[in-house]
C-alpha cells in the first residue's frame, strides 16, 4: 500500500468532529499522518479538543498547524510542506468519508499510472426527501458534479511540488482547486476519477451565505487572467450570471443617476430594466425550491443584493489582479 497523508484545512466548524470520526472509523489502510490546518485568524485551542479526541489511535499521527487566516490554498500549502508521504489526500472539513474509504483509496492509488497526478473521489450530497431542495441545498449539491474539487481529492506529492502547490492569491474556498488542476493538466499530468466514496451533508448557514459566496467573482477574474477567457469551458464550469448581474447593476445605477439629473422618463426606463433583471434572477432561484415563506424572503432579499455584490467583487478582482501574468508565461 502506498503511504498517504490526509490534509484537512479547517475553520473548526461543528462538522469537523464528524469528519474526523468518519476518517477514524473507515476500514482499510490508515493514513501515515493527518495534518489538520487551523486557518482561523485568532485560533483558540479549546474548540479543537473534541475533534482531536474522536480520532482515537490516529490522534498520535495528527499534527495541527496554524495558517493565520490566509485561506484554504495557503493552508494546504502549509500542510504540503510538512507532509512526507508520496500521496496527499485532501478532505474538506464538512465531508464524511465512506465506511470503506481507506480500502477504496488504496485501490485508487494502486491503479494510478505514473503520469496520474490526482485521483478524485465520488461525492454524494444527501438532500431531503418529500420536498424540493432549497437554493443553498442545490448549491452544495453542485459539488457532486464538480471537476477536481479538493473536497475529496488525492494528489501525488511530486506533482504538487512540481506545480508549486496551490496559488495563494485565491483566498477563498473557490477556484483554487480548479486552477491547480488546469496547471497540472497543461504540464502533461492526468487526473482521473476514482471509486472511493464520501458524503457532504448540507451544513447549516445563515440567510446571507449566498451573498458572501459572491466573493468568488474576484477569483473568476483571476482565473481569466491566468488561464484565458476559455478557462470555464476547459474546467467544465458553469458560466454563472455575471453578465446579467453587470447589466442589472448598471441599470440600477443609471436609474439613480438619471433621477438625480431630473430625467424622469429615462430613469423610469432604467428602473424597469433593474426590476426586470432582479425579478428574473429571484424567480430563477425561487421556482425550483420549496417556496416556503422563509426561503422566499431570503431569496428576494439576496437577489436584490447579489448583482451589485457580484459586480463589485468581479471588478475589484479584475483591478487587483490586473498585473497577473498567465501562468504558462512564468512556468519553469
Amino acid at each position: 500500500m502506498t503511504a498517504y497523508t490526509v490534509v484537512i484545512p479547517t475553520l473548526v466548524r461543528d462538522s469537523l468532529s464528524d469528519c474526523l470520526a468518519a476518517l477514524a472509523a473507515a476500514k482499510g489502510p490508515k493514513p501515515a499522518a493527518i495534518v489538520l490546518v487551523d486557518d482561523r485568524l485568532d485560533p483558540e485551542p479549546g474548540p479543537l479538543e473534541h475533534p482531536l479526541h474522536v480520532l482515537g489511535d490516529l490522534r498520535e499521527r495528527t499534527t495541527v498547524l496554524h495558517s493565520g487566516g490566509r485561506g484554504p490554498a495557503a493552508a494546504r500549502n502549509a500542510a504540503l510542506r510538512a507532509a512526507a508521504s508520496p500521496w496527499i489526500a485532501f478532505l474538506d472539513d464538512g465531508v464524511q468519508v465512506g465506511p470503506h474509504w481507506g480500502e477504496q483509496l488504496a485501490e485508487d492509488l494502486a491503479e494510478a499510472t505514473p503520469d496520474t497526478a490526482g485521483v478524485q473521489g465520488v461525492l454524494t450530497v444527501p438532500l431531503p426527501g418529500g420536498r424540493s431542495p432549497t437554493d443553498r441545498e442545490r448549491a452544495v449539491a453542485g459539488l457532486a458534479r464538480a471537476r477536481w474539487v479538493t473536497v475529496d481529492m488525492a494528489y501525488r506529492a511530486e506533482a504538487l511540488k512540481q506545480a508549486g502547490g496551490f496559488d495563494e492569491r485565491f483566498r477563498h474556498a473557490f477556484r483554487e482547486d480548479t486552477d491547480l488542476a488546469l496547471r497540472l493538466l497543461d504540464a502533461g499530468w492526468r487526473i482521473r476519477q476514482g471509486r472511493r466514496t464520501s458524503r457532504h451533508p448540507v451544513l447549516p448557514a445563515d440567510r446571507w451565505a449566498s451573498l458572501r459566496a459572491e466573493r468568488g467573482a474576484a477569483d473568476d477574474a483571476l482565473m481569466r487572467r491566468l488561464h484565458g477567457p476559455a478557462w470555464q469551458q476547459r474546467a467544465f464550469a458553469p458560466r454563472g450570471r455575471i453578465r446579467a448581474h453587470l447589466a442589472t447593476t448598471a441599470a440600477g445605477l443609471a436609474a439613480g443617476g438619471l433621477a438625480a439629473a431630473g430625467r424622469r422618463r429615462a430613469a423610469a426606463a432604467a428602473a424597469l430594466g433593474w426590476a426586470l433583471g432582479t425579478g428574473s434572477f429571484a424567480w430563477a432561484r425561487i421556482a425550483p425550491g420549496p417556496r416556503t415563506r422563509e426561503e422566499v424572503t431570503t431569496l428576494v432579499a439576496t437577489s436584490v443584493l447579489i448583482p451589485p455584490a457580484a459586480t463589485w467583487h468581479r471588478l475589484s478582482g479584475a483591478w487587483r489582479h490586473r498585473h497577473a501574468v498567465p501562468w504558462q508565461e512564468v512556468a519553469p
